[in-house]
């Protein structure tokens, strides 16, 4: 008895010493899984990425939340991991934002411009191999993932001299000695949550444009692309770091629905910049508006083109095949709905459909490649669900329609015709690659099916007509934020404000006076007089 007690004593570290051991080849195997640890990715470690990756960065890098696997679209394998954020995370983050905001602040704008700019050059360094990890992570083919990279260095180069323009008038005062003036500064900390279509794009609209504003920023990227969040934070950081600036400036929480409504009802957060879909976007300014912040939202878009019977028809099929097939349907400003004359209608169609089987399907890194997958599972059953709920309503496929038998998310480019303009499912933005073909007879009737949707984000007409032009252009024309003539509703330049109305939620980014939404004005009037003359002539003596 005594000798099995022995035994048994000492099986128990045996025991634990094996599992352990077993535990150990299991993760090893996860990790040779990975496929970080292939050679064919070994260019993914340029970036600074390895097996496992802290999502937060506050000018140090940590993380205690839970670890998620980011996976490649095209073959669904995984790519490598990152440890999210908790909320005491969150905590620390947004105390080292608002102190290094007590530093950012006082630099003068052209002098944090100079960072802007070295930002940029930064990316441009890493252009090519941060472009490939957008393509392998989000799943957009390689040259609109170099085209993403290039938004974020183009609206850095904006930036950099807009840091030497920005500023408010001086207006007339109607008081004798007395000087009117404007002065705009920084609203603080800017909170930015970004979508996973695009990665890099959107967080460098809301980035660059805050920093030349003396903000400092806390991003948030989507929870299925936080390899590219770390990335990209990676690349800034290091340009902070090289200033001798606080890192905190342009801090990053990895994490999901409990990080984003912290940051959304956050009062230290002076503003929120969302980008994602109606439905969420909703729920998020509920948040902000409960506490009275400031919010900037970019939502969803149910675009339209509308082609008239004397527009060039050999630019509206490659322009409606980009629109409605690139990025496999899932920009905001996709083409969604195709509005066609009747008298051209069945000619477009088979114009289109020819066009739509000459489309290059593979790879999204293959530079040959035109059409990648789509970037969930969750995305192709939102396509068969539109799909069969199309038919249902009264459309018929011409093109496409089906899940293609291939690994990865991979659905057929889809083109329905047939439906009625109010149809159901015409009214609603689903994120997928299919175009609902509309026939209509008059400008009236086609301008009032473009406005009848509940989104207002991108629209664009084709023809010749310079009257209907301008009629399209103005008060009775398109409701949309961007109003095109003759080109396609996506592939908006960053000179220009970006964004739509009504639920699309009226933000605008990049260009133009975007830079407003970044920062509070303050109208100052000042006494250089002796005197104390009122305004309006009011005496008070």
């Amino acid at each position: 008895r005594a000798l099995r007690l022995v035994l048994t004593d000492a099986r128990a570290p045996l025991t634990s010493h094996l599992l352990c051991a077993s535990a150990c080849l299991r993760h090893r195997a996860a990790m040779s899984t990975l496929l970080i640890n292939q050679p064919t990715y070994a260019w993914l470690r340029e970036l600074g990425l390895r097996e496992e990756n802290d999502g937060v960065y506050n000018g140090t890098w940590g993380g205690r939340g839970e670890v998620v696997t980011s996976y490649c679209p095209a073959n669904n394998e995984p790519i490598a991991r990152v440890r999210q954020a908790t909320t005491k995370d969150y905590e620390e983050t947004v105390k080292k934002a608002k102190e290094a905001w007590k530093i950012w602040a006082d630099i003068p704008a052209p002098k944090r411009g100079e960072i802007v700019r070295q930002i940029g050059d930064a990316l441009r360094r890493k252009i090519k191999v941060l472009g490939s990890l957008v393509s392998l992570e989000m799943g957009k083919i390689y040259v609109e993932g170099v085209g993403e990279v290039q938004e974020y260095v183009d609206v850095c180069d904006y930036a950099v001299g807009l840091s030497r323009m920005i500023g408010g008038p001086v207006l007339p005062s109607e008081r004798p000695g007395h000087a009117l003036i404007e002065q705009w500064n920084p609203v603080g900390l800017v909170g930015i949550i970004t979508a996973f279509n695009f990665p890099v794009a959107v967080y460098g609209w809301n980035n660059a444009i805050a920093l030349i504003c003396g903000n400092v920023c806390l991003w948030k990227g989507a929870p299925t692309t936080p390899l590219t969040s770390v990335a990209v934070t990676k690349i800034v950081a290091e340009v902070l770091e090289q200033n001798n600036l606080p890192g905190a400036i342009c801090s990053m929480t990895c994490g999901g629905a409990e990080i984003g409504s912290a940051l959304a009802k956050d009062e230290r957060v002076d503003l929120v910049s969302f980008t994602g879909s109606t439905h969420v976007g909703k729920l998020v300014s509920l948040m902000v508006q409960e506490r009275f912040g400031r919010q900037l939202l970019e939502l969803g878009g149910n675009n339209a083109i509308v082609v008239f019977e004397d527009a060039d028809l050999n630019l509206v099929v490659p322009s409606t095949v980009f629109a409605a097939v690139g990025t496999a349907g899932q920009r905001c400003t996709t083409t969604r709905r195709l509005m066609l004359h009747e008298s051209i209608h069945d000619d477009v169609v088979e114009r289109l459909s020819k066009a739509y089987k000459q489309i290059r399907i593979g790879d999204p890194w293959d530079s040959n490649t035109l059409y990648g997958p789509l970037h969930t599972k969750e995305a192709v059953e939102q396509y068969k669900a539109a799909i069969e709920q199309a038919k249902q309503q009264g459309g018929t496929i011409v093109c496409g329609g089906k899940v293609m038998d291939r690994p990865g998310n991979y659905v057929e480019p889809t083109i329905i015709t047939g439906l009625a303009h109010d149809a159901p499912i015409v009214h609603k933005e689903t994120f997928v690659p299919i175009l609902y073909v509309l026939k209509f007879k008059t400008e009236e009737e086609a301008f009032s099916w473009n406005n009848e949707v509940k989104q207002g984000l991108s629209s664009s007409i084709f023809t010749k007509d310079m009257g209907r032009v301008f009629r399209w252009l103005g008060p009775k024309g398109s409701d949309c934020g961007i109003v095109n003539v003759n080109i396609p509703t996506s592939g908006a330049e960053i000179g220009g404000a970006f964004g739509g109305e009504k639920h699309t939620g009226g933000g605008r980014e990049s260009g133009s006076d975007s830079w407003k939404q970044y920062m509070r004005r303050s109208t100052c009037t000042i006494n250089y007089s002796k005197d104390l003359p009122l305004a309006q002539g009011i005496k008070f003596e």
